[in-house]
């Protein structure tokens, strides 16, 4: 089966990338969401966003101005947007990109098994949640995987593609060969905590935090020496505060309490401390550094 008509579930942050990338690779995208001024902010990133493409096009030489309102209008052709679930039936593959809620994602696939023809596959974009319990939630595990695109989706190049113990070859193929559609490099993960970025980015983080809570480095020196020693454009505690203390906070608890025994997983006391006053990072203005808009200080 080839993928043509696509759904995506949530219009949001990462949502609404994914409905873009999706529509440039070639898919009728469907875009759902729970409300009207909801689905309306999301569309309009959108239309701003494309329109952005098509100019840097022009100005790079790539386009005339013709084929650039050409491609941007064939693009956003291809969207549209909705609040009725019932919309999805008929689609090839639906991409899941709602609140990192575990009880929210089991809900939305359970009533989607319900609503979608037989040969859909399902997909969600969780970033810590086993794929294989929303996938037992579908009614349909084996026409089932993870895809996992980064924020910025229409920057960032890469997508984790994750198959669980029951996920049909044909399926996982399709996955893959969707994520190359939509511009990405897919790379392939089994169903295990975090996938591989994350199981690897959030024991750095922490580690970091640790550093920092004993007193070994400050929070620039622990950054800068990450930037220019190692050659990543930010450093853990910036990447921490830009993530999100809370989004950091939720996903060890899970982890936590699933492996209890992983040592990887334990939580910095001032993670905990932070997100209990309210100081969640950039978002707040507040977290290991205080922050004004994206500056830092």
């Amino acid at each position: 089966m080839k993928i043509e008509k696509v759904g995506v579930v949530g219009c949001g942050l990462m949502g609404h990338g994914i409905v873009q990338v999706a529509a440039q690779g070639g898919c009728t995208v469907v875009a759902l969401e729970t409300e009207q001024a909801y689905l309306d902010t999301g569309l309009g990133r959108i239309e701003k966003s494309i329109a952005k493409l098509a100019s840097k096009g022009v100005e790079k030489g790539k386009m005339s101005e013709e084929e650039a309102k050409a491609w941007a209008a064939t693009v956003q052709g291809r969207i549209t947007g909705t609040t009725n679930r019932a919309d999805l039936a008929d689609c090839d593959l639906v991409v899941e990109a709602i609140v990192e809620d575990l009880g929210a994602k089991k809900e939305l696939f359970t009533a989607l098994g319900e609503i979608c023809k037989a040969e859909t596959i399902f997909a969600s974009n969780t970033s810590s949640f086993p794929v294989a319990e929303m996938a037992e939630a579908s009614g349909r595990p084996e026409r089932f995987v993870g895809l996992h695109f980064f924020n910025p989706v229409q920057l960032m190049r890469l997508v984790e593609v994750v198959r669980t113990d029951k996920t049909d070859e044909d399926v996982y193929a399709e996955a893959r060969a969707f994520g190359e559609a939509c511009g990405k490099t897919p790379v392939s993960c089994k169903d295990t905590p975090g996938f591989v970025v994350n199981r690897l980015l959030v024991p750095y983080m922490v580690q970091a935090i640790n550093m920092f809570d004993r007193g070994d480095a400050s929070a620039a020196d622990i950054d800068a020496a990450m930037q220019l020693g190692c050659g990543h454009p930010m450093g853990p505690l910036t990447l921490t505060d830009y993530v999100g203390l809370d989004t950091t906070l939720s996903i060890l608890e899970g982890w936590c309490e699933r492996y209890p025994d992983e040592p990887a997983f334990g939580i910095p006391e001032s993670l905990r401390t932070k997100v209990a006053e309210g100081k969640l990072g950039r978002k707040t203005g507040e977290g290991y550094y205080t922050w004004d808009g994206d500056k830092r200080s």
